[in-house]
């Protein structure tokens, strides 16, 4: 059930490439989650980290 979750908010994510060539991801729907990487696929699993841990944090809460 969790990793179905990560995954569906994982198909919202949304990327761009910055100025500086890094990339910057976000999942609209959780705006405290975003990430930064120097690749897409570094952004991507950056971004998965974060989301795991702000939901691990969010669900944890009484």
């Amino acid at each position: 059930m969790f990793s179905a979750l990560v995954e569906a908010a994982m198909e919202k994510a949304r990327y761009r490439q910055l100025e500086d060539g890094t990339y910057y991801g976000e999942i609209e729907v959780y705006p405290e989650v975003y990430a930064i990487g120097q690749t897409l696929e570094e952004c991507r699993r950056e971004l998965e980290e974060v989301l795991i841990e702000w939901l691990q944090d969010r669900l944890s809460r009484p």
